[in-house]
């Protein structure tokens, strides 16, 4: 691992880094002299336990290429695992400087069959899953800041373009990631005061997520290509973002993917109408259509046909 990278002496904390996107993060932080606390449940896609970790496996390669790391594998959706993986890095390392919100599932139904189990299940791991840890280490850098210590600390929450534009069969992901936008932008301005930059990141990749829902358009390239949809693409600007590089960037949300990184423009206000009194309702849907007619046009929902 590289002793002067961007991010040498950090202490990062990844949730939902035993594979996929988290894993890259993870490595790619170690790589640029961070110690990592690599937290992953162990779960299948659906969020059930699965028989083995693979956190401890992220933590060997870190630590085979001279990095530091350490793994920790308890549930960051309750408020017991979120403050021990505050207090693991901080015990570890003596500090924690970047927390990377990653964790997260799919159980994917329209929405006449979304039950709501899986409804709750998916809020759960990734909606209060972004704001426990969130919390307990806004906690611990407040008190530091109190303490005379402001810290340079990151967060890099982790939203969807199903988030920004909707998903059909994705309600509730959709629903989920949109919220972790809005959980980013009010901790953003929040926790400025103490120290505290917070940002989120739309990824496109190839993980066991995607993988079925994108299996034609993500298929590995050819031996020697550039492969345009691996994991380890989105991770040098969850990198940068995480680290003291990125001064004065907060509030903002950005989408990575293959080697693009495009910065997301949300709701801003568009043509406006005042009558000055109050609307009669046949009013208020003429003026509504013609400042329909006067605005753009939307994106597209991903999978509306």
């Amino acid at each position: 691992m590289s002793s002067k990278g961007i991010c040498e002496g950090r202490v990062v904390v990844v949730t939902g880094a035993g594979r996929g996107l988290g894993r890259a993060h993870a490595l790619a932080f170690a790589a640029e002299g961070a110690s990592v606390v690599v937290n992953d449940l162990g779960v299948g896609l659906d969020g059930r336990p699965g028989p083995d970790s693979p956190a401890v496996q992220v933590v060997d390669e870190i630590e085979a290429a001279g990095g530091r790391a350490l793994a920790h594998g308890g549930d960051i959706a309750t408020a017991e695992g979120a403050a021990s993986l505050v207090r693991a890095a901080v015990t570890a390392y003596g500090r924690l400087d970047t927390l990377v919100n990653n964790a997260g599932f799919l159980r994917d139904k329209m929405l006449v069959n979304l039950d709501e189990h899986d409804w709750d299940a998916v809020m759960r791991v990734h909606l209060k899953g972004h704001f426990l840890p969130l919390k307990y280490a806004a906690a611990h850098w407040r008190a530091e800041a109190k303490a005379g210590r402001t810290p340079v600390a990151r967060v890099v929450n982790t939203s969807s373009g199903a988030g920004l534009l909707g998903s059909v069969g994705q309600a509730n992901y959709s629903a989920a990631k949109a919220g972790i936008v809005g959980l980013t932008l009010v901790a953003a301005a929040e926790l400025e005061r103490y120290g505290v930059q917070v940002n989120a990141l739309a990824p496109a990749a190839r993980t066991r997520m995607t993988e079925r829902t994108f299996a034609e358009t993500m298929a590995a390239p050819a031996a020697g290509g550039f492969d345009a949809m691996a994991p380890e693409n989105v991770s040098p600007l969850v990198v940068w973002l995480g680290s003291a590089a990125c001064a004065g960037v907060t509030g903002r949300i950005f989408e990575a993917e293959a080697g693009r990184i495009t910065v997301m423009e949300g709701w801003r206000p568009g043509p406006t109408a005042d009558k000055g009194a109050r609307w009669t309702p046949a009013e208020a849907g003429e003026a509504a259509q013609k400042l329909l007619a006067e605005g753009e046009t939307p994106r597209p929902v991903y999978g509306a046909g």
